[in-house]
């Protein structure tokens, strides 16, 4: 199991949700966003990519005006 952090702006998942990711490139490193458009994470290098199409979110907790979300992928 491997489990990430994703930033959340807006109130959308919930512990428990079943999220898609997609993965978008830079031009060295790669980054995901849990659809649709809800969470973010952060810059990953080319040997720590996220290679699972999906997850399940295992915690949310609130930061100011935004939301930390974990998401639990099967790695």
């Amino acid at each position: 199991m491997r489990i990430e952090p994703f930033d959340m702006e807006r109130d959308v998942l919930n512990v428990g949700d079943t999220v898609s990711i997609t993965e978008g490139k830079l031009p060295h490193a790669y980054y995901y966003t849990a659809e649709p458009a809800a969470a973010m994470s952060k810059n990953f290098t080319s040997e720590n990519r996220i290679t699972s199409a999906t997850g399940t979110v295992v915690s949310k907790t609130k930061i100011g005006a935004s939301f930390i979300v974990e998401i639990e992928f099967d790695e």
